[in-house]
């Protein structure tokens, strides 16, 4: 049963090595992330899943990684499992959570699925009791209804300025309108319904990702306390930060 989930952003300027000037900018946003993680590790779950988007879905992601692509020395370990030579590397998403979970504590163990980024893929499966099983994984014997708290990855569109990286649409404000309004409200039928086509044309990162927050939590078969922390476009990007806690 998913009894929390956060969602969060994945910008690179979250870091504020990456950041450098441009730090101050995202004080508050980065203030909401800790906020909504704290959370997480509040509710006592037996489990916390790390979901992001990537080239394929897979449940072996590396666990650690770096920002030296971003003109940063900086590693980060997100201390999830397993340890396999056919792990994934680190997308985006998975960069951030580790940084965002850097030092928090090691319990609950932490588990990572990477969705396929194409919009409109199938999502992860759905197991027993709103358990999100990733392609191939076996819920061991008991598990079925282990208490799962979520950490979600992805940004909103990027078309919200004619500085933005998908340029100004005037579809995005809208469009970001209606998911801060689902993450407010535990809304999972439009976060399950938000239109493939316009989503791909705004650039929108976060759908693969908030499609397996919805379908897990209208699988959970409980009413969340929802609230909406953070919801604003710096640099033309919709970012939205959110909690989600079963009553």
């Amino acid at each position: 049963m998913l009894i929390a989930a956060a969602v969060v952003p994945h910008p690179p300027v979250l870091v504020p090595e990456v950041a450098q000037g441009l730090s101050p900018d995202l004080d508050t946003l980065r203030a909401a992330c800790d906020i909504a993680v704290d959370r997480l590790f509040a509710v006592g779950a037996d489990e916390l899943l790390i979901v992001g988007a990537g080239p394929e879905r897979s449940s072996l992601v590396a666990i650690q990684g770096g920002f030296h692509g971003y003109g940063v020395d900086l590693d980060v370990d997100g201390r999830w499992g397993p340890v396999t030579e056919r792990a994934v590397p680190m997308t985006l998403p998975f960069l951030i959570a580790a940084w965002l979970l850097r030092d928090r504590p090691a319990e609950p163990v932490r588990r990572a699925l990477m969705v396929d980024e194409r919009i409109g893929a199938a999502p992860a499966i759905s197991g027993g009791e709103g358990v999100v099983v990733p392609e191939g994984a076996v819920v061991p014997e008991g598990k079925a209804e282990a208490r799962q708290a979520m950490l979600v990855l992805g940004d909103g569109t990027a078309s919200r300025t004619s500085q933005a990286p998908g340029h100004f649409d005037e579809r995005a404000e809208p469009y970001d309108a209606a998911v801060a309004r689902a993450l407010a409200i535990a809304d999972t039928a439009t976060l399950t319904n938000l239109d493939p086509e316009l989503s791909r044309g705004l650039h929108v990162a976060g759908v693969p990702a908030w499609n397996v927050l919805a379908d897990a939590a209208a699988a959970s078969g409980v009413e969340y306390d929802a609230e909406l922390l953070y919801d604003e476009a710096p640099y033309g990007v919709g970012y939205f930060v959110a909690t989600w806690l079963a009553r």
